[in-house]
């Protein structure tokens, strides 16, 4: 009796997928191709191949953690807001709890890391 081959659609690449959504995150709030440049610790230029598809991020250097955390803090704070108007007031607006503005915090690392903590915190009350 001969068997069927399981046909299935080809699973995306994680560096695609990834890349992806880190610049469709940075579009829904409105930062800057600059300002995620330093978010991920890579250069303006890298950031346009990065939006252009000419350039996937890349697993075994810093930047896929920063990623990582910044499509984190976005989902979080999608998932606590609702509204990415709101979510970019909030972004840019001071933050008592964080002591500065989150979009600045999230230019270095300690700061990408404090503000996804802080989000994941708050998120656990909802």
């Amino acid at each position: 009796m001969p068997t069927l081959a399981k046909v299935t659609a080809p699973k995306p690449e994680a560096a695609a997928v990834l890349s992806k959504a880190v610049a469709r995150a940075a579009e829904r709030l409105d930062i800057s191709r600059s300002l995620l440049a330093k978010v991920l610790g890579v250069s303006p230029p890298t950031v346009t191949r990065l939006y252009s598809g000419a350039y996937l991020l890349d697993q075994r250097r810093k930047e896929w953690e920063f990623a990582l955390l910044f499509v984190r803090a976005f989902r979080s704070l999608d998932s606590i807001v609702g509204d990415e108007a709101t979510a970019r007031k909030w972004l840019t607006g001071e933050n008592h709890g964080l002591n500065g503005r989150p979009i600045e915090l999230m230019q270095n690392t300690e700061g990408l890391v404090r503000v996804v903590q802080y989000l994941d915190a708050s998120r656990g009350l909802v």
